[in-house]
């Protein structure tokens, strides 16, 4: 982006501000100075006035020129074609250097004496604004004629070579990158006030009308002119030049200056051939589809909003009736529609795509200014407007919390004139808090964090004095966490327990569900093109995958898999829920000199410790389950907090035999049921506990969870913990079985007599006996 000083003067008083601080500002607001260049006119080169000018005598191609200079007239010979149209022109006089190698000399042209040059822009060092001369007009300050040129500020200017982030598209223009200053500086920003001229004009809506067809996601405006000539004056053709964007087309230059000077983003279609009449309206129409607004005149195409202009459409030195267009559309919205549709864009996407300026009065004001003010043209009287009527982004801030993200006090009074500097509107507030409308062309501003930035550009992060980090973090712990660390806890504890985790696709083979007596999603919810034929459902358990896993690997030679997973899984209604399911599969131990290279196979009791090692203590109890995986005598339910959490079992002999596996036992509950519940803390004794043992005859199919029931319905306050330790069967019991319960006995008030521990196991005797008919052996 380049600015230069006296074009940033339009907006900003800058008397007093030498280039140094300029440069120095810009680079503590975050406009980084690429490079700046003070332009500076040799001595000797002063505004002249061409008093007559006639071909050369002895030359076609060269004109023999008077020349007033204040203090004499100078006869210069010029080889310009276009000093024949110039009356205040750039001369050279005698002795005048215009570099190192150049000074000016009386010389003799083809038998004509010549004291002084008539100048180019080039030959001053200036851009190059034209093929001939640079003829002077009163845009760069009052012509005296014969008065220095160096002495015009206008054109012995400072420019300055800015390097924008990807997000300051606001700043892509004279009147943003002022408006930035005003808050560094602290001086008031200039008004455009111009009325515009006060001819007799007929109302636009007489001879134009714009409609919309549905929502319109972009903001239009439109003001129609008549033009005779068109002239862009030196200043403009010069600061053109030094931003490179100099056009063939008078009013492309106008139209591109004023982009560059206010931001705003104005078409100019040229509408010379189109009849206009009270009786045959000017009929725009804009219409928005999948991001992208389209603007139709008289039913024909002319523009894309923001992203390109038809060709015919452009204005050229011929054109005589124009129809200026200013828009604005949120670049968040046309930069995704237009990589999205792929669309060919123009020269201003750029500035579109970064964030323009929506204020359109400023720009419909200064595009009239510049063709009224210095050309022959006539304005339609009002406007044609559609706006966007999104709602604006507003954000809640905390002068105490910006305090604490800058690191220093600042004060809501110097919070709220920088804010109201930089565009924003503040809503009055007298708490702490207070809300913040952020301004169209600052799209990037999401947070408070970004609003403390702006705050801190202006500030200036050198005026911060360093302060040690104080970093608070608040409590971040919620029911996400609690189950992120209670799944990495059991990965570790099953990663301990010599388990591979696995994770496989939330998809299963239906056909697979159905063979083993799982139910399935419903049709209607199930997935409609699934990933291949044989993941062509939602799963609805992890141990189909997992065995599949477990026959890869055997395939591969492996004699001893053991793998689990924490995954998701859907009900037939599509419902979530999270299993951790586990699968062992052939030797129990690695082959060693231990178990003379011959391990056991993994049993039933070897799984149900490995799994308590994972889990911790559990319950096992008769299966409820019902599925075709489940071994018929060899699986339990999972007890856990009186709960059901999930079934224990070894692999079914025709499962085994489907998947080709050796030995193989699984397991698999559910999540949620793992997660620890809240336990409050328990006094414990002092006093020494007692240990007794004691022997029942009971029915032998009487399973121990019914005795442990009665037992635990009791609640005998001495009696901590009870467990089976020995279970025995022979003949000479004649269909029953010997139970061996061993209890822990302790008071919280002193220490057990024998007539205490008595009474406690009388009691747990009597009633066994009384419910199951158990005796002592």
């Amino acid at each position: 982006m380049i600015v230069t000083r006296t074009w940033l003067n339009n907006f900003i008083d800058l008397r007093g501000i030498s280039d140094k601080r300029l440069y120095e500002t810009f680079n503590n607001i975050g406009l980084e100075v690429d490079r700046f260049k003070k332009y500076e006119i040799p001595d000797g080169v002063v505004v002249g006035e061409v008093i007559s000018c006639r071909k050369h005598p002895n030359a076609d191609k060269l004109n023999l020129c008077e020349v007033n200079v204040g203090e004499e007239i100078l006869q210069i010979v010029c080889g310009a074609s276009n000093v024949v149209d110039a009356k205040y022109v750039a001369v050279a006089k005698v002795g005048a250097k215009l570099d190192d190698n150049f000074e000016i000399k009386p010389v003799k042209l083809r038998g004509v004496d010549s004291f002084g040059m008539i100048c180019s822009s080039t030959e001053l060092g200036l851009p190059k604004i034209n093929d001939g001369i640079m003829i002077l007009d009163d845009s760069i300050g009052r012509l005296i004629i014969g008065k220095e040129l160096n002495s015009y500020p206008k054109i012995a200017d400072t420019i300055f070579e800015l390097e924008l982030t990807a997000n300051r598209g606001d700043c892509l223009s004279i009147y943003g990158v002022a408006r930035d200053l005003s808050a560094a500086l602290d001086i008031p920003l200039n008004n455009l006030d111009y009325e515009g001229s006060d001819k007799l004009k007929i109302g636009l809506a007489r001879i134009a009308e714009l409609k919309s067809i549905g929502n319109i996601e972009a903001s239009l405006r439109y003001t129609l002119v008549e033009l005779e000539d068109v002239y862009t004056s030196l200043i403009i053709s010069l600061r053109l030049g030094f931003i490179g964007e100099r056009l063939e087309s008078n009013l492309s230059n106008l139209i591109n200056y004023t982009i560059h000077t206010v931001g705003v983003i104005i078409r100019a279609y040229d509408v010379t051939d189109i009849k206009i009449t009270d009786e045959n309206k000017l009929s725009i129409v804009a219409h928005t589809e999948d991001g992208i607004t389209r603007v139709e005149v008289n039913g024909r195409e002319f523009s894309i909003v923001g992203v390109s202009q038809s060709g015919e459409t452009r204005v050229n030195n011929l054109s005589k009736k124009v129809l200026l267009e200013a828009s604005y559309i949120n670049p968040d919205i046309l930069v995704d529609a237009v990589a999205k549709q792929n669309l060919e864009t123009d020269e201003l996407y750029y500035k579109t795509s970064r964030g323009s300026e929506p204020n359109f009065l400023l720009g419909i004001k200064y595009i009239t200014y510049l063709l009224e003010e210095y050309n022959n043209c006539n304005f339609f009287d009002g406007y044609l407007s559609i706006d966007d009527e999104s709602e604006p982004k507003i954000i809640t801030i905390n002068d105490n919390e910006i305090s604490q993200i800058i690191g220093k006090r600042i004060e809501k009074s110097r919070i709220l004139a920088i804010l109201t500097a930089l565009g924003f509107r503040v809503h009055s507030s007298a708490d702490d808090a207070f809300g913040v409308t952020v301004p169209n062309f600052r799209h990037d501003i999401e947070n408070i964090y970004d609003v403390t930035e702006e705050i801190l550009r202006v500030i200036g992060i050198n005026n911060i004095e360093s302060i040690p980090l104080k970093f608070v973090e608040s409590s971040r712990f919620n029911t996400i966490t609690d189950r992120f660390f209670v799944k990495r806890e059991l990965k570790q504890r099953a990663i301990g327990a010599s388990f591979f985790e696995t994770v496989s696709y939330a998809f299963c083979d239906k056909k697979l569900l159905q063979k083993y007596g799982f139910k399935s999603v419903k049709d209607e919810l199930d997935i409609i093109n699934p990933i291949t034929e044989d993941l062509n459902t939602l799963r609805t358990t992890l141990l189909i995958n997992l065995l599949s896993a477990v026959r890869r690997n055997i395939n591969y030679s492996k004699k001893s898999i053991a793998l689990f997973e924490i995954g998701t899984v859907f009900n037939e209604n599509r419902e979530e829920k999270e299993l951790f399911s586990l699968v062992f599969s052939g030797q129990r131990e690695k082959e060693s000199v231990i178990n003379s290279g011959k391990p056991d196979s993994i049993d039933f009791r070897t799984f149900v410790e490995t799994l308590s090692s994972i889990i911790g203590n559990f319950e096992l109890r008769v299966s409820h389950q019902k599925n075709r995986l489940i071994h018929p005598y060899q699986s339990a339910d999972i007890i856990q907090n009186g709960d059901i959490c999930g079934y224990i079992s070894k692999l079914h002999p025709k499962a085994r035999e489907d998947f080709e596996l050796p030995e193989t036992f699984i397991a698999e509950l559910e999540f949620d049921k793992l997660m620890p519940k809240h336990i409050k803390a328990k006094k414990i004794s002092k006093f020494q506990g007692v240990y007794k043992d004691i022997s029942l005859v009971v029915d032998k199919n009487l399973p121990y969870n019914q005795i442990a029931t009665l037992i635990e319905s009791l609640k005998i306050p001495i009696l901590k913990r009870y467990y089976p330790i020995d279970v025995y069967e022979d003949d000479s019991l004649e269909g029953k079985k010997s139970l061996t319960i061993r209890l822990f006995l302790q008071s919280m008030d002193g220490t057990l007599g024998d007539r205490d521990i008595d009474e406690t196991i009388k009691l747990i005797i009597d009633k066994l006996k009384e419910q199951y008919g158990a005796s002592l052996r």
